[in-house]
């Protein structure tokens, strides 16, 4: 399945039927009076979020979502029926954004969320409505209200507890396959990541997600290389991860161009916590350790030390970025079969 987390559809809600102008003509009814049903209301157009879905693919192969209208009042008392209301199921960590692609309308961060984003027309009165002791045969019955059109953006945030920032091939992709499940695609030149990947990474008994997002490169505020249009999807983390190649020829100049990335992006990247580790050590000697750490601590602070290959000081790392998520983020692994905790574990399929 192909990753799409921007999308453009085209939404419109029903219209309201039309009230019914009628009156009784049964045989033997000496003042029949009248008798029109008012018009049914349009369906609305409603945006959930709901579980199973990590991308907005359905919505590259259908642009438009028409709600049903509702249906026009009838003879004796009859009233229309409303339409069928139109339901657009988004992964959990969609915004909802207006046509100028900037205001934005909800934040479906949780599960279950429900947005009406096109209410459906009203039904028009039928003549019954109008009846009164000085008006007993109105011939007046009023139109439905039209529905409302309008085109949306969906922008998808993924929900993850932590995100993996670097430049190309700073071995985030390593990174991540050594310490979780996830498979994503590692090569030896840059850009092998070009869509964001989910991982859940366990350390110490708790489990938490961590994003792994495409390089980014001087100038991608601007458009350069991939650009930031991936960003949005470490803005919900409670913390970033910054790895910095140590077999860079300048450790510290790779450091600050991110740093100056996540800063012309805005909204709030570069006042995240962040723990910066110094990746592929296992190609760097002693005297190399310490030459390329001294450099990036005078720029970046505290420095850890780690290998996605020889997984030396992976421990360490997950055990840092697990200190800055606050306890309502994380899962607890499963117990052990038999352990102590066992009985206190979470049931899962």
């Amino acid at each position: 399945m192909k990753f799409l987390d921007l999308a453009k559809v085209n939404v419109r809600s029903g219209s309201g039927g039309s009230g019914c102008a009628s009156f009784r003509r049964e045989k033997y009814i000496e003042y029949g009076g009248p008798d029109g049903g008012d018009g049914g209301n349009g369906g609305d157009v409603v945006i959930e979020a709901v579980d199973g879905l990590n991308t907005l693919i359905d919505f590259r192969y259908q642009q438009h979502f028409f709600a049903k209208n509702g249906q026009p009042g009838m003879g004796k008392q009859r009233t229309g029926r409303d339409g069928d209301d139109i339901v657009l199921k988004v992964p959990v960590g969609t915004e909802v954004l207006d046509e100028d692609e900037e205001t934005v309308l909800a934040d479906l961060a949780e599960l279950g969320q429900r947005l009406v984003i096109a209410k459906g027309g009203n039904g028009g009165w039928g003549n019954l409505h109008f009846k009164s002791s000085t008006n007993q045969a109105p011939r007046r019955s009023n139109g439905g209200q039209p529905g409302v059109e309008r085109v949306l953006w969906l922008r998808l945030k993924l929900i993850a507890d932590a995100g993996l920032l670097g430049l190309p091939n700073a071995g985030k992709s390593t990174f991540l396959a050594a310490t979780s499940n996830a498979r994503p695609k590692i090569a030896d030149y840059p850009f092998t990541t070009l869509h964001p990947n989910l991982g859940v990474v366990g350390v110490d008994k708790a489990e938490f997600v961590v994003a792994d997002i495409p390089g980014l490169i001087a100038g991608a505020h601007e458009g350069r290389g991939i650009g930031d249009k991936f960003l949005g999807h470490v803005e919900r983390c409670a913390v970033l991860l910054h790895l910095v190649d140590g077999t860079s020829e300048d450790v510290a100049g790779d450091y600050e161009t991110i740093i100056e990335e996540l800063e012309a992006y805005g909204v709030v990247l570069a006042e995240k916590p962040r723990v910066t580790a110094l990746n592929k050590i296992d190609a760097l000697d002693d005297e190399e350790r310490a030459e390329a750490r001294a450099a990036l601590e005078a720029v970046a602070g505290p420095v850890m030390m780690m290998s996605g290959v020889s997984r030396e000081g992976l421990t360490e790392v997950l055990r840092a970025v697990r200190a800055e998520i606050t306890d309502d983020r994380v899962r607890q692994k499963i117990a052990e079969a038999g352990g102590e905790d066992a009985e206190d574990a979470p049931w899962t399929p």
